[in-house]
């Protein structure tokens, strides 16, 4: 048994959800925040046998994309970053762990 944490963008995480559901896998979502721009994210969990791990990770990589966006002086990027002008950055996708899961009972 394994669980996949995988952390996706805010609005690719409907996407995700459906269609792991779709295919027979269940999640638990978690609502998240954080990176450079302490953007919203979704962390989900999902418990599944050892053989089917890359099929959720295809599900996942299929479901997530990168996307460009802008942030504009007047953002705070909780850094001590303050731009001068609009900066292009690269959010979405989705990072993943596998980890191993030594013991599972649900009751």
């Amino acid at each position: 048994m394994k669980l996949v944490f995988s952390i996706v963008h805010h609005d690719d995480a409907q996407t995700v959800t459906q269609t792991l559901t779709k295919s027979g896998f269940t999640s638990t979502r978690l609502s998240t925040s954080g990176g450079f721009l302490m953007a919203r994210n979704i962390t989900l969990m999902i418990g599944v046998d050892e053989g089917k791990v890359q099929t959720v990770i295809d599900i996942i990589r299929d479901c997530c994309h990168s996307r460009k966006e802008l942030i504009s002086p007047s953002e705070d990027v909780n850094y001590g970053y303050y731009p001068t002008m609009p900066v292009e950055v690269v959010v979405g996708g989705a990072t993943i762990f596998v980890i191993d899961v030594e013991r599972f009972e649900h009751v």
